[in-house]
């Protein structure tokens, strides 16, 4: 669906010449609340953006058609208003455009928000147009994870993925997000206390960049490029969007009960210095579990598979970022 938006002319933009953008709505996000956010905002993205393009945009073909429009009609930003599905299916597109030079940009609507957050982001979607309006490109790596997918019958499955991708319990939390009926701010929290009380830590064999990392029971195994996940939990401080490694975390099959104690440490980043967390760089990692097939988070998004292997990306996007993060990006 194409639309032209008009309204005011915002104050400091008036005199700026400004970018041409597509802006991609999924409907159905967040219960519907995607829809409602943009028309809420359309006088504040026409005030700061020359939208050329308002898209309607549910399915990955939806998504892939309107960028090869974008490409057609040289548009310079992309603006996605939805949740982590809806990330999820623009930087798989985009990962498959590689001459695509269009700057990303997000307008957070979701339960989770964490790449939102990572980047510091305004929660209110007047304050995260504002903030995109200032916003400048920027290289950023993805990470690109290929395994056996149980669920269509041991098929090979290829992903991009922008935030972070993970093994292990995470994707049964996954599993329970996705099935609550209602999501309020703890249900992230809910699912990760329910999954741990019955979650059986799986064996698995960890390689990172060739040399053997770990190998024994664990509960989670995070590659991170992105620093948040799991709505808030600042489970990779230390990791860059930019510098060309994932940022690698290991969680070892401790006992439940300890698990649960450490859990709120996870919020403040400090289970970075516990014993049974391994951490580590690297550009490449393997997974292989003796116990079947691992559970996975994919930015948000389920999936459950074996022989998992994950390669970073180097600066394969462009994304928008407030000229003041230099926390997020390397040599800072």
């Amino acid at each position: 669906m194409d639309c032209h938006l008009s309204g005011r002319k915002g104050g400091e933009a008036k005199n700026e010449v400004k970018m041409e953008a597509l802006i991609i709505v999924n409907p159905r996000a967040a219960g519907g609340r995607a829809k409602q956010v943009f028309q809420e905002i359309k006088k504040d993205l026409d005030s700061f953006f020359a939208c050329r393009r308002v898209a309607v945009a549910e399915k990955p073909e939806d998504v892939a058609k309107e960028l090869d429009i974008a490409a057609k009609e040289n548009i310079s930003r992309l603006i996605v208003i939805g949740g982590d599905g809806t990330n999820h299916n623009v930087v798989n597109a985009l990962a498959h455009r590689p001459g695509l030079k269009i700057a990303l940009g997000f307008i957070p609507v979701g339960t989770g928000c964490d790449w939102s957050r990572a980047l510091g982001m305004p929660r209110k979607p007047q304050q995260s147009v504002e903030w995109l309006a200032k916003a400048q490109p920027h290289p950023c790596d993805l990470g690109k994870v290929e395994y056996f997918d149980t669920r269509s019958g041991g098929k090979t499955a290829s992903h991009f993925f922008l935030n972070i991708a993970s093994a292990g319990i995470s994707g049964e939390v996954d599993s329970r997000v996705n099935r609550a009926k209602r999501r309020t701010s703890f249900t992230f929290l809910r699912a990760t206390v329910a999954t741990l009380l019955k979650y059986k830590p799986q064996h698995v064999a960890v390689e990172c960049d060739g040399e053997i990392f770990y190998r024994g029971k664990s509960f989670l195994l995070v590659v991170a490029n992105g620093r948040y996940f799991g709505r808030g939990m600042w489970i990779a401080p230390h990791a860059l969007i930019d510098d060309g490694l994932f940022d690698v975390l290991l969680i070892e099959g401790v006992s439940r009960l300890k698990i649960l104690f450490a859990l709120q440490s996870v919020y403040s980043g400090k289970h970075i210095s516990r014993n049974d967390v391994r951490k580590t760089r690297a550009r490449t990692v393997y997974v292989h579990s003796d116990d079947g097939a691992l559970g996975l988070d994919l930015d948000g998004e389920e999936g459950k598979g074996n022989d998992l292997r994950f390669t970073l990306i180097p600066e394969a996007v462009n994304i928008l970022l407030h000229p003041t993060l230099a926390a997020i990006k390397k040599n800072n």
